[in-house]
């Protein structure tokens, strides 16, 4: 493949990609909304611990885990801002 089909490729992916995290967003709202209805915390990390170790399970490379960790750190960030 030359570069613009692979260009093309990741502008595809990029897609998919805020598909996914918009999903994400609209079940960590929910569950924000629950925990506050339930007077629970936001920050749980267990439950963020538990999130980092499915991801490293399922990681399939060629992202090492602590550059795949370095994306998900921020997703979660961002994920805990909106159950606020």
């Amino acid at each position: 493949m030359e570069i613009a089909d692979w260009r093309e490729k990741i502008d595809e992916l990029d897609v998919q990609i805020v598909q996914l995290i918009s999903k994400r967003a609209e079940a960590a709202r929910a569950i924000g909304a629950l925990k506050k209805q339930t007077d629970m915390p936001v920050y749980e990390p267990k439950r963020e611990q538990a999130v980092f170790d499915r991801v490293k399970a399922a990681n399939p490379g060629p992202l090492d885990d602590a550059q795949l960790m370095h994306v998900y750190e921020r997703i979660i960030d961002v994920m805990r801002s909106i159950q606020k």
